[in-house]
């Protein structure tokens, strides 16, 4: 037996003496097992910590630290081992190389997880409901930072292994100044997709107005965005485009503001006047959905004595609004009426000045002439005009 254990301490492997390889192979193993029982440890305590709190920050790390590799733990637990090792100054700068690369994919895959973890938190606080698909705009933003990610990551590993990265990093420069040159439009409505996602100034499904566009928002995509019409057909804008115009998002308001105005005729008394603003009121308030602002007798206008009545509709839906509004002028025609005043249209009265020939020739008319008596008649009647003065000769006319 002694025998044996002296041979064993005078064998070499490979120039190495096999207690010190044995040695590393223990230390090896007993670093991997102790990695894997203090990551399973950290991994448990933060799952028991993350049931008690409502925060997501703690069950992102949970998440993140399981996707720690196990190639990596065995990696780094080899390296452990030959760091046990006498070796050559030559192998002791590629151990640690090892170490920097493996380190560095390690951290990459942290991350990588760490942004997918985000995005899909983004998506659940700002996505719209019913939304089954997640945005191109939000596949190019994950796409874009892993690639970023991916890259340092591959040229600190490079500048680690000795290779001069500053001329390759030039020539990427280069290189990217002149593809950006020749797609720079296409770039432009990226970057526009890119705001989409991040600000989110619509979403899919949302009735939006662009100018003199409307429609709802069908598909955002790399390039455009697709609306269809209130009457039909598809509206196709580059996301560049659309991000330089003023965008009205229908769905996101809260209640509808309304102004209208409607004009009486002169022939309305004052005291009549004065009971409009609470008609206009009364039937207003007696609708639950409606919240009245004012109502005003605004102007004297040309032909009609005008009021003007802004009031709230509690719920965006267009259609309430329409049936509200319909009830509103339906009501109003009956309660006016009930009042006696009526509704004034657009109408103007012409004063001619005869010539003292002509005021002759109509002072010898019969008195009782029907053509005068008629003409005298249509023009005194109209609604909304003053009364003919006397001395009006038979050539006034009024015009709608």
């Amino acid at each position: 037996m002694n025998g044996l254990l002296q041979d064993f301490h005078q064998a070499s492997f490979a120039g190495l003496p096999a207690v010190d390889i044995a040695l590393a192979i223990a230390a090896a193993l007993a670093a991997y097992l102790a990695m894997r029982l203090v990551l399973r440890y950290a991994t448990g305590r933060m799952q028991v910590i993350a049931r008690r709190t409502t925060n997501r920050v703690d069950d992102m790390l949970v998440d993140v630290l399981g996707q720690t590799n196990r190639g990596f733990l065995l990696l780094a637990a080899v390296l452990v081992g030959f760091g046990m090792l006498d070796l050559s100054p030559r192998w002791n700068a590629r151990i640690e190389q090892l170490w920097f690369i493996a380190l560095a994919f390690q951290v990459g895959l942290w991350l990588t997880r760490a942004i997918s973890l985000g995005l899909v938190r983004y998506e659940e606080r700002h996505g719209s409901a019913g939304m089954t698909q997640v945005s191109a705009s939000a596949t190019l933003l994950s796409w874009s930072l892993r690639t970023l990610l991916w890259t340092v990551v591959l040229l600190a590993v490079l500048s680690n292994l000795g290779v001069n990265i500053t001329a390759f990093i030039a020539s990427l420069g280069v290189g990217g100044i002149a593809i950006a040159l020749a797609v720079q439009n296409i770039l432009g409505d990226l970057f526009a997709s890119l705001s989409i996602a991040v600000d989110k100034p619509f979403e899919v499904g949302d009735a939006i107005g662009i100018g003199d566009l409307s429609g709802t928002v069908q598909h955002i995509g790399l390039k455009t965005t697709r609306l269809r019409s209130l009457s039909g057909e598809q509206i196709v804008i580059s996301n560049t485009d659309l991000l330089k115009q003023v965008v009205k998002n229908y769905r996101r308001m809260e209640e509808r503001r309304v102004a209208f105005k409607f004009g009486v005729s002169y022939a309305s008394t004052p005291e009549q006047l004065e009971k409009v603003p609470g008609v206009v009121r009364k039937l207003i308030e007696s609708r639950p959905a409606l919240r009245l602002d004012r109502v005003h007798f605004q102007a004297l206008g040309e032909s009609s004595l005008d009021f003007e009545v802004v009031y709230y509709v509690t719920k965006p839906d267009y259609g309430l609004y329409m049936d509200e509004q319909q009830r509103l002028n339906l009501q109003l025609l009956r309660e006016l009426a009930a009042l006696g005043v009526e509704f004034a249209f657009p109408s103007r009265t012409i004063y001619l000045a005869l010539s003292g020939a002509a005021s002759s020739d109509i002072a010898a008319m019969p008195a009782t002439d029907p053509d005068a008596d008629a003409g005298a008649a249509e023009l005194s009647s109209a609604p909304g005009r003053a009364p003919m003065p006397p001395h009006a000769g038979r050539g006034a006319e009024a015009a709608p």
